[in-house]
């Protein structure tokens, strides 16, 4: 009995040969030191679980509260927390994906959920969980590139934990949730990123730039294509309603003259129509009689210039022709238009006329 004790103890020394003092100093503290002695009558505490052994054997856990043992069978052996721990995942190297050496630590929160397989499942829990998250958290980062890391960092604490309950659920221990603290780079590899997010801060703003030339440009071409349609419109608005005024003009002046011609020949069928109408003739025959050469220097004079009454009568009688015999009176003015014609044409800025017995007396109006 005493040599398989001692052997115990000499596998134990060796197994904790390559681990730190300070994780032995704490793990002994929490797993081996201040074990509650046995005084029949025991208060367990809270969020406490205490593993009770009977002549060496597992009896029972203690529940929170009230328990009674017995002296010298009974002896508590561990005493295991059921909060949630807190466990400083040291600094590590690990080689990424593309072969960049980093340096990385880490936080991991876990919990006892079975205090049976916490005690006799493993030697010593949380030797056992962080060494886990070491080996765990290299092979993770072998699996990623250097620029993966630093994007995909929560998939990489989920994929942890993922792993580390897998392999920890029969020392009936759960990680809740692991947090990477600092990621250290080469100080070359640091120069290197740093240059890379310059280069692409600067191909950033080139692009941003450009499209703002871009649209700047755009603006301004939509700008003169809209002003060039509305004065297109404007322009076509503008010669319809020209043209919608000038053909409503003409139509105002054709129905204008038409109401005279009827209004005229209305008058000419009443009594003495024919006399008034001599009247306006012979009013608008001195009228245009006394404009003469004021807008021209070719002048036609009849031969009794002084003679008013002469000039009346032979504008009456134009007048009576002209009702008498309409169909006449227009082959005689077309013949009279073709002598005018055929006149003689000014030499030297002056006119030749030709003598009185010439010109009929028709013309001279």
């Amino acid at each position: 009995m005493l040599r398989s004790l001692i052997r115990g103890q000499a596998l134990l020394q060796h197994s904790r040969r390559g681990i730190p003092q300070t994780w032995l100093v704490t793990t002994q503290h929490r797993w081996a030191s201040n074990l509650p002695m046995n005084t029949v009558m025991l208060f367990v505490p809270h969020q406490e679980a205490w593993v009770i052994e009977r002549m060496g054997r597992f009896h029972r856990i203690l529940d929170p509260g009230l328990n009674f043992l017995i002296p010298i069978v009974d002896r508590i052996r561990y005493v295991q927390s059921l909060k949630e721990i807190v466990i400083d995942i040291p600094e590590q190297s690990a080689v990424s994906l593309d072969n960049v050496t980093l340096q990385i630590d880490g936080v991991l929160y876990l919990r006892i959920i079975d205090p049976y397989k916490a005690s006799y499942g493993v030697e010593d829990p949380e030797y056992a969980v962080t060494q886990l998250a070491q080996t765990t958290m290299r092979s993770e980062l072998g699996k990623l590139t250097l620029d993966s890391v630093f994007r995909e960092r929560e998939v990489l604490n989920m994929n942890m934990v993922t792993q580390i309950n897998q392999a920890a659920d029969t020392w009936g221990i759960r990680c809740l949730r692991y947090e990477i603290k600092d990621i250290h780079v080469p100080p070359k590899v640091k120069e290197a990123m740093q240059m890379q997010v310059e280069a692409e801060r600067r191909k950033r703003a080139t692009v941003l730039e450009s499209e703002g030339t871009r649209e700047a440009e755009i603006n301004i071409a939509e700008g003169k294509k809209q002003s060039r349609i509305l004065a297109s419109e404007a322009t076509k608005a503008e010669n319809i309603n020209q043209a919608a005024g000038e053909a409503n003009a003409v139509i105002a002046k054709a129905k204008a003259k038409a109401e005279a011609i009827q209004m005229l020949s209305e008058a000419l069928r009443q009594q003495c129509g024919s006399q008034a109408a001599s009247l306006s003739v012979a009013e608008q025959y001195v009228s245009a009689f006394s404009n003469l050469a004021k807008q021209t220097n070719t002048i036609l004079l009849p031969t009794n210039t002084g003679d008013i009454s002469s000039m009346v009568t032979q504008a009456m009688g134009i007048y009576s022709t002209l009702t008498n015999k309409p169909a006449a009176t227009a082959e005689k003015l077309t013949m009279d238009a073709f002598h005018i014609d055929k006149s003689p044409e000014l030499i030297g800025g002056s006119q030749t006329f030709p003598s009185r017995n010439e010109i009929p007396e028709s013309k001279m109006v």
